[in-house]
């Protein structure tokens, strides 16, 4: 029987916070066990640091100016050719259980069923098999999912243990089927709030006397490109070290269920033909750079652990430095499990790194930056390369160039594209950009040109990138 794939991801779950990456202040033992089970890929990044256009480019393997999920809280297109379109159509039964965040096309009103309730077909991008999700929310006691129906599924209790709960009592029917199956576990934390009645009290417990600082390149001052999501207001910068006990807490919980997770797994006898997972769709700030959150180039917001456990076929607790993007997960798992990939797929198969083998890798990872995290905003935009040395970024508002040595300088606090020794990186590391984004049809727009381009009323209408007339080079 075909292997079956079981992935799991958080939400704003940086690498530099977990115990296998080396903070020894997070309590994650089962995510550490899971690394010496493990292939992890030590430069995976997300490719678009915000929750919808993670997902977007998750599940149709494509850069975010391809899906035009260029923000949140927006409707994604449902032509494309999804990930779970392909499984299901080489008989894969799926299940998938959490966030979805690629549905509601209104701001704000997340617990209307409106804008909370995917209904069956084709929004669920081929995933028909089981489902009990919701679009988004951030608060975890006491909620809810949807199945079939816009009735509200209340989910007692902390919402990812339920959600856990969920996913293993699938496992146990899917076990017993004899037909491989593929489910996505999206769990809610540690996004914030970072409220202290938003976890539960037996883990905040264990850090509420732990003694957290301000990252070293904390700033003082907001980042004159940050949006609203981003900056941080004046009584937000006094409780940085309170959020952080709440953030460890949620992780020290979702390490409870990753662990509850593999458990299953293995007691149920799947593990020796089972693809597991564990990822985050991207990371987060608390101060760095003079920003609360993520939707930036910078490693705090796009360095996320990538776990890959497949025993007897995937190399046990080593790892493969090769830069591995979000648009890649798509073609390097479906390679993996043999079925065909969509010729429409924009990232690269990376399954040889996967086996310890070795094969053609990426000059650097491609990164977008399209707007505000959640609203029609101009002057955000961005795009960036990562290679396993270098990050290097340009804005779009003034074309201002960044470059940081992130082995030399891994806090990223000296932008080496001001000083004249680095010409020759900054220029080769431009012309890489210049080739990618014309290989796509990226054109760097403003966030509110695909506002007036590709939507209406918040649903995204276009599933191709347009080429204004406009010169939008980078070097404009």
């Amino acid at each position: 029987m075909r292997p079956n794939l079981v992935y799991v991801f958080a939400d704003q779950l940086r690498l530099s916070s977990c115990g296998f990456a080396g903070d020894s202040k997070a309590l994650t033992p089962n995510i550490d066990r899971l690394a010496t089970e493990s292939l992890s890929f030590s430069n995976a990044v997300s490719g678009h640091p915000v929750c919808a256009p993670y997902r977007a480019s998750l599940f149709t393997g494509k850069y975010t100016t391809s899906t035009g999920m260029v923000i949140n809280e927006i409707r994604m297109n449902p032509s494309h050719r999804s990930f779970a379109h392909v499984l299901h159509e080489q008989g894969y039964d799926t299940a998938y259980i959490g966030k979805w965040h690629l549905w509601a096309n209104e701001l704000g009103n997340h617990y209307e069923p409106r804008n909370s309730f995917v209904p069956p077909g084709e929004h669920r991008l081929g995933f028909d098999g089981f489902w009990a999700a919701y679009n988004f929310h951030h608060e975890y006691y006491n909620m809810y999912y949807h199945t079939d129906t816009a009735d509200k599924i209340p989910m007692e209790g902390y919402e990812p243990d339920g959600q856990t709960s969920l996913a293993i009592e699938q496992l146990k029917k899917k076990a017993a089927e004899q037909k491989p199956f593929a489910m996505f576990l999206s769990l809610g934390t540690p996004h914030d709030p970072w409220d202290v009645d938003n976890v539960p009290p037996e883990y905040y417990e264990k850090f509420k006397d732990v003694e957290f600082s301000l990252p070293p390149n904390y700033l003082e001052h907001n980042d004159q490109y940050a949006d609203n999501w981003a900056k941080i207001r004046p009584e937000g910068r006094a409780q940085i070290t309170d959020w952080l006990k709440v953030y460890y807490a949620m992780t020290a919980n979702l390490d409870w269920n990753v662990g509850r997770l593999m458990q299953a797994v293995d007691e149920l006898g799947l593990s020796d033909n089972t693809i597991f997972i564990f990822t985050s769709d991207h990371g987060e700030l608390f101060g760095a750079h003079g920003r609360r959150g993520k939707n930036i180039f910078y490693e705090e917001a796009v360095r996320v652990p990538f776990l890959l456990r497949w025993p007897g076929s995937v190399p046990q607790g080593v790892e493969s430095d090769v830069c591995l993007n979000t648009c890649d997960i798509m073609p390097t798992l479906l390679s993996m499990l043999k079925l065909p990939i969509p010729a429409e797929v924009e990232g690269m198969d990376l399954s040889p790194f996967a086996f310890g083998e070795k094969g053609e890798e990426p000059e650097a990872a491609f990164l977008q930056g399209t707007g505000a995290t959640a609203a029609w905003s101009d002057g955000h935009e961005w795009r960036a390369l990562r290679n396993k040395q270098f990050t290097y970024a340009v804005y779009r508002a003034d074309r201002k160039e960044l470059l940081f040595d992130n082995t030399a300088d891994p806090f990223q606090m000296t932008n080496l594209a001001e000083h004249p020794n680095f010409e020759p990186v900054v220029r080769r590391f431009r012309t890489m950009l210049e080739k990618k984004m014309n290989e796509i049809g990226d054109t760097f727009e403003s966030c509110s040109w695909y506002r007036d381009h590709w939507t209406e009323n918040r649903i995204i209408l276009r599933t191709a990138t347009l080429n204004p007339s406009n010169d939008s080079s980078v070097n404009n």
